[in-house]
């Protein structure tokens, strides 16, 4: 049915459509029979696809990435459609409008997507409304939080302090993000002392916060692909050591050789999509090398069905995130991921997902 639609859903403006799908989301968020239909026609349930981590029960792999609910308006009715966990934001202290519009191009011809959307939200404290009943959700929900664009870097860690102290009530995980390409000198937060900086200020905060009596969350870091091996193996070391819960490979990729010659491809911003595929995996592969038996890790990058989404499993991800695949699958996904999730690992003898996780990175 989607394939059918998504020719006419192309050729109207990307961002328009995607505020469109959130209004009509919304009409199902307070829904408990909107909410029933979707669940009876998009989730797939099995124990062999849960996933119990950081004291929390996923029931299955496959969540969706942030970006696409920014301001926690609609995670109920997408944690509806089948995806084992939702993650919302980027959420900043302050609410911004992000960069000039246009900032989001469709690469169709490679089945991907140019953001530069610059974490435009309605800032944390309106998000902290949404979240209210958060935990009525039948899924995990995380919060990913990042900085102000007007903030300069030397001031970050209070940006995301500010977040925290705004959130922390809410929500089953935070992320930190300090790789969207999007933000100016964003990723300049990736070195190592800098990152350590950040960490510790954000584990204060959260330190602080569990002392009201507020339960204990994960915090993980989300990754750019675009770092050397070597300063890849220092960020991820450094942010373990940190304490650091978990780990987010990749974001999206300023590098264009894949889209190379298309119109969009000298478009400033984040490259997402099929030619992040083999990159994202790799990276999850090295990064469970790495650090994988001190933290789980949720890959993400051009995942689009099971075989992708089995690959990083296979590379070392305990769970794993889409985005831009939806856009081109549509908003079964999930359930198509995960049914060929269960046919992967009965073809290859596997009784659970758990046991999937890391098997090529063994070897």
């Amino acid at each position: 049915m989607y394939q059918l639609i998504r020719k006419y859903l192309f050729q109207q403006d990307a961002e328009e459509i995607h505020e469109k799908t959130i209004g009509a989301l919304r009409l199902v968020e307070d829904s408990a029979p909107g909410k029933s239909i979707l669940k009876m026609i998009y989730q797939v349930k099995d124990q062999r696809l849960e996933n119990k981590l950081w004291g929390m029960t996923f029931p299955n792999p496959v969540g969706l990435a942030a970006g696409f609910d920014k301001n926690a308006e609609v995670y109920h009715a997408l944690g509806a459609l089948g995806f084992g966990f939702v993650e919302i934001g980027t959420l900043t202290p302050q609410g911004q409008p992000g960069n000039p519009k246009p900032r989001l191009f469709r690469l169709p011809e490679h089945q991907a997507v140019i953001n530069r959307m610059g974490f435009n939200n309605h800032g944390a404290y309106l998000a902290s409304q949404h979240l209210v009943d958060y935990a009525y959700s039948d899924v995990p929900i995380g919060i990913n939080i990042g900085k102000n664009k007007v903030t300069p870097n030397e001031e970050a860690a209070i940006d995301y302090s500010k977040c925290m102290d705004m959130l922390y009530a809410y929500g089953h995980y935070f992320v930190i993000n300090i790789s969207s390409p999007n933000t100016p000198n964003l990723r300049d937060l990736q070195e190592t002392e800098s990152l350590r900086h950040l960490v510790r200020a954000v584990r204060e905060k959260a330190t602080e916060m569990e002392a009201r009596s507020i339960k204990k969350k994960p915090i993980l870091l989300k990754v750019a692909p675009d770092m050397s091996d070597e300063h890849m193996r220092d960020v991820v070391h450094a942010a373990v050591e940190e304490g650091i819960s978990g780990i987010i490979a990749t974001n999206t990729t300023l590098s264009r050789e894949a889209v190379s010659g298309h119109r969009f491809a000298e478009e400033a911003g984040g490259l997402s999509g099929r030619p992040l595929t083999e990159r994202s995996t790799a990276w999850v592969k090295e990064i469970y090398q790495e650090v994988g038996d001190k933290v789980p890790i949720i890959g993400v990058g051009g995942i689009y069905n099971g075989e992708d989404a089995y690959a990083k499993i296979r590379a070392g991800a305990s769970l794993v995130q889409v985005y831009t695949g939806m856009i081109y699958q549509g908003p079964g996904i999930a359930k198509q991921i995960n049914k060929k999730l269960l046919k992967l690992m009965q073809r290859d003898g596997f009784k659970h997902i758990s046991e999937v996780i890391g098997v090529d990175a063994k070897e």
